[in-house]
C-alpha cells in the first residue's frame, strides 16, 4: 500500500503499512483470547465490591416521601415555615416545618396522590409566593421521595421579577442547564458516530458519577473537588468496562444496531434499579454546597456553584474541542466517525480508538453528573430524567458530530428554562422535545448534520 485514502489522510493522519502477525481474528494473540473473559470477570467483580463495600450497604426499601427547600437570593434559607400534605381523601398525611437550612421532609402512608401546602403567613415579609400559589399537586410512586418546588420571589432579579429582567436570569439558566446536557451528550454523540449504537444506558453513567462523587464527599468526608476528581476516573473505568464486557464481543458476533438498541435499554433499566437498591430512592445533597445565596451581577443573579459549574463546562468542552482537533487521538476518532474501514486501511487501531471514546464519554457523563447534583441534588435516576433532553440535543444538532451535539444542547437548554414563561415549570422539558420536533422537520439532518441519501 503506497497512500491512504483521500478521506483519512485529510484528517493529518500519516499511513502507515499495516504490521500483521499472527493472531486468532480479533487484534490479540491467542493465549490473551482465552484469557480475556476471566480477566473482564475478574474486573467487574472488583468494581461491584468496591461498590458493595463503601457504599453503606443495600439500602432497605424506603418509604415514600415528599420534600423540599425553601430559600431565595436575598434572604437565603428560610426556618420556620409549616408545610400541610393532605392525601385525596382529604384527610392529614403528614406536616413540618422547614429546618436552619430551609429543607423540610414528611412521610407518607403510603403512594399515591397528595396536595402540598405552604403556610404563606410564615413567610417574611419581603418573600411572596410565585406562580403557582400556595399548593402544588403531586403523584408519589412506591418508594420514592418526590421533590416539591414552592416559586418564592424575594425583589431580585434572579428571584422571579418581571420584565427583562426575567428573561435574562431564564437565558442564563438556561446556558447553565445546556452546558450540563451537552457534557452529557458530547460522549453519547461520540459513541454515536463511532460505533453507530445509540446507547441508552448512558443516562446511568450520569448517575454513577453522581452517586460515586456524593459517597466520597458525604460518607467518606473528602472534600467535593477530589471526591469528583475521583468519580471521573470511576466513571472513565466504568465506560471502558461497557465497552470491554459487552459491546466489543457483540461487534465482532456481527450483532445488528437494533438488537444492540434492546441491550442498551435492558443494560439501563438494570444499572438504574441496582443504583436505586444500592444508593436509595431519596434526594441526597453534598454536603457545604446547598442554599447558597445568590449574586446579584445586575442584570442576573447566580450562587457561587451556578457560577462554577458554567465555568467548569466551557473549560471541559474547550478542552474536548481543542483535543479532537489537534491531537492524534482526536483525529483518529473522527477518522473512524467517518469511515471506519477507511480508518482501519490506514493502520489505525479501531479498537483502540472506540474503547478510548468509551472511557472518554464515562468520564464527561460524570462529571454532568456531578454538576447537576450540585443544583438538584443526586437522585437514583437523574440521569434517565435527563436522557430524552441528551437525545434532543445531540439528534437536533446533527448525529454523530461532537460540534453538533454541543449546540444542540445549548439551544435546548435555553429553550426548556425560557419556555417556562409561558408553561407550567413541572412540564417545562416537553418544551425541549416539541422544538426538536419542530426543527427536524424543517432540518432533518439537524443544525450540523449532513444530508445522507437512503436508497
Amino acid at each position: 500500500m503506497t497512500h491512504a485514502p483521500d478521506r483519512v489522510r485529510r484528517h493529518g493522519l500519516r499511513p502507515r503499512p499495516r504490521i500483521t502477525r499472527r493472531q486468532n481474528g480479533t487484534g490479540s494473540t491467542p493465549g490473551f483470547r482465552g484469557r480475556r473473559p476471566l480477566v473482564l470477570t475478574l474486573l467487574v467483580a472488583a468494581l461491584a465490591t468496591v461498590f458493595a463495600v463503601l457504599l453503606p450497604g443495600v439500602a432497605q426499601a424506603e418509604g415514600e416521601q415528599v420534600l423540599g427547600t425553601l430559600s431565595t437570593s436575598r434572604s437565603g434559607p428560610i426556618e420556620g415555615v409549616t408545610i400541610t400534605v393532605t392525601s385525596a381523601d382529604g384527610k392529614e398525611a403528614g406536616k413540618a416545618q422547614t429546618d436552619a437550612s430551609g429543607q423540610w421532609s414528611v412521610d407518607l402512608p403510603g403512594p399515591g396522590q397528595y396536595t402540598v401546602t405552604i403556610n404563606a403567613g410564615d413567610l417574611p415579609d419581603n418573600v411572596k409566593l410565585g406562580t403557582g400559589g400556595d399548593t402544588r399537586e403531586v403523584n408519589v410512586a412506591s418508594g420514592r421521595a418526590q421533590p416539591v418546588n414552592f416559586g418564592l420571589s424575594d425583589g431580585t432579579t434572579g428571584g422571579g421579577g418581571g420584565g427583562a429582567g426575567k428573561v435574562i436570569q431564564l437565558l442564563v439558566d438556561g446556558l447553565r442547564f445546556g452546558l450540563l446536557i451537552a457534557m452529557c451528550s458530547v460522549g453519547l454523540s461520540l459513541i454515536f458516530g463511532t460505533t453507530g449504537l445509540t446507547n441508552f444506558a448512558h443516562s446511568e453513567l450520569v448517575t454513577i458519577g453522581a452517586v460515586v462523587a456524593w459517597y466520597l464527599n458525604v460518607q467518606a468526608g473528602m472534600p467535593l473537588i477530589w471526591a469528583g476528581v475521583l468519580a471521573l476516573f470511576i466513571g472513565a473505568i466504568v465506560g471502558a468496562l461497557n465497552d470491554l464486557a459487552i459491546w466489543r464481543p457483540l461487534r465482532r458476533r456481527g450483532t445488528g444496531l437494533v438488537a444492540a438498541l434492546v441491550v442498551s435499554i435492558g443494560l439501563s433499566l438494570a444499572l438504574r434499579y441496582v443504583i436505586q437498591i444500592i444508593f436509595g430512592g431519596r434526594s441526597r445533597p453534598y454536603v457545604g454546597y446547598q442554599n447558597q445565596r445568590a449574586i446579584d451581577y445586575g442584570l442576573f443573579s447566580l450562587t457561587n456553584r451556578a457560577l462554577a459549574s458554567i465555568i467548569i463546562s466551557v473549560i471541559v468542552l474547550v478542552l474536548v474541542a481543542l483535543m479532537l482537533q489537534r491531537t492524534k487521538i482526536g483525529k483518529a476518532m473522527r477518522a473512524v466517525a467517518d469511515n471506519r474501514d477507511l480508518a482501519a486501511s490506514s493502520g489505525i487501531n479501531v479498537d483502540r480508538v472506540i474503547l478510548f471514546v468509551w472511557a472518554l464519554g464515562g468520564a464527561l457523563a460524570a462529571l454532568g453528573g456531578i454538576l447537576l447534583g450540585l443544583s438538584d441534588s443526586v437522585q437514583w435516576d437523574m440521569g434517565y430524567r435527563l436522557l430524552l433532553l441528551m437525545f434532543a440535543g445531540v439528534t437536533l444538532g446533527g448525529l454523530g458530530t461532537a460540534y453538533g451535539a454541543l449546540i444542540g444542547s445549548l439551544v435546548v437548554g435555553i429553550f426548556v428554562q425560557v419556555s417556562t414563561l409561558v408553561i407550567p415549570s413541572d412540564i417545562k422539558y416537553v418544551g425541549g422535545l416539541l422544538l426538536l420536533i419542530v426543527i427536524l422537520v424543517i432540518r432533518p439532518q439537524g443544525i450540523l448534520g449532513s444530508r445522507v441519501r437512503v436508497g
